[in-house]
């Protein structure tokens, strides 16, 4: 029997802006409704978060958003115990919370924690649906409305920082990245302000300079980026100055590389 979606359809003029590029919205929908992790994974700045914002608030569900680093614990996840007002009390963490509450967890960049939090997501991701706190001796089943959505940047994988197979396996993934150049302007445009015809070269420009990524660049020129300079403009300011605050001095350090990144945007807006 075909399990009935828990939402009505929302108002999507009053949801954080987002621009759908294929199936992704259906597959999370698919998710919600089965009760399924979902792993999403593509290049810095293509819309992952800002794509998860969007779907908590299109389905009404509480969203915990954890940006993971080296120093992220299982504790940090689940909870610990804390000093307050003289006594000792328990504190649940941003996983804690959304089991109980019945939201969605988001750990983006999820490869940047320690290991042991992978460990503590298992029970979770397999049909337990179970979040195990030993120090408070519960455990915890994960409501219907409950989610996990995690992410990552598969250009920053290496033998340090990588998911399991065994950990991968445990989620349905998406795969993003960046969207197709006339959506991309339409993006720009919507999240800045400025008009069309104006994010168009902006988006050329960025075209030509992500064929540059793995040579010169660690990391190419995000959606996100290319909004932030297109805010800087439509603010006054002139392009070539908001392009090099906005995006060459965001990409890179190196003075080489920098020159030759205004070169290019010189002979595209010069």
């Amino acid at each position: 029997m075909a399990i009935a979606p828990a939402w009505s359809e929302p108002d999507v003029t009053e949801l954080p802006f987002y621009r759908p590029i294929g199936a992704e919205v259906a597959l999370f929908e698919a998710a919600v409704r089965r009760r399924l992790p979902l792993l999403l994974k593509g290049p810095t700045g293509c819309g992952k978060t800002r794509f998860v914002m969007h779907m908590a608030a299109r389905l009404g569900r509480p969203l915990f958003t954890v940006a993971c680093h080296d120093d992220l614990t299982a504790a940090d996840l689940t909870g610990r115990y804390l000093l307050q007002g003289g006594e000792t009390v328990w504190v649940d963490g941003p996983l804690t919370r959304a089991v109980r509450e019945g939201g969605i967890c988001y750990l983006d960049e999820v490869v940047e924690a320690r290991k042991d939090v992978t460990v503590v997501l298992h029970p979770l991701t397999d049909d337990r649906r179970l979040l195990p706190l030993e120090r408070t001796g519960e455990l915890l089943a994960a409501p219907p409305e409950f989610m996990l959505v995690v992410s990552y940047n598969p250009g920053y994988q290496n033998l340090l920082k990588a998911l399991k197979p065994s950990t991968r396996q445990r989620f349905l993934a998406i795969a993003f990245d960046f969207p197709p150049p006339q959506v991309e302007a339409a993006i720009v445009a919507a999240e800045s302000g400025l008009p069309i015809e104006r994010c168009v070269p902006l988006i050329n420009l960025a075209t030509r300079l992500r064929q540059l990524q793995g040579i010169d660049l660690e990391e190419t020129v995000s959606t996100r980026l290319l909004v932030y300079v297109a805010c800087l403009i439509t603010d006054g300011m002139d392009p070539l100055r908001a392009l090099e605050a906005g995006l060459v001095e965001p990409l890179s350090d190196d003075a080489d590389i920098k020159r030759g990144l205004m070169d290019a945007i010189r002979a595209s807006f010069g």
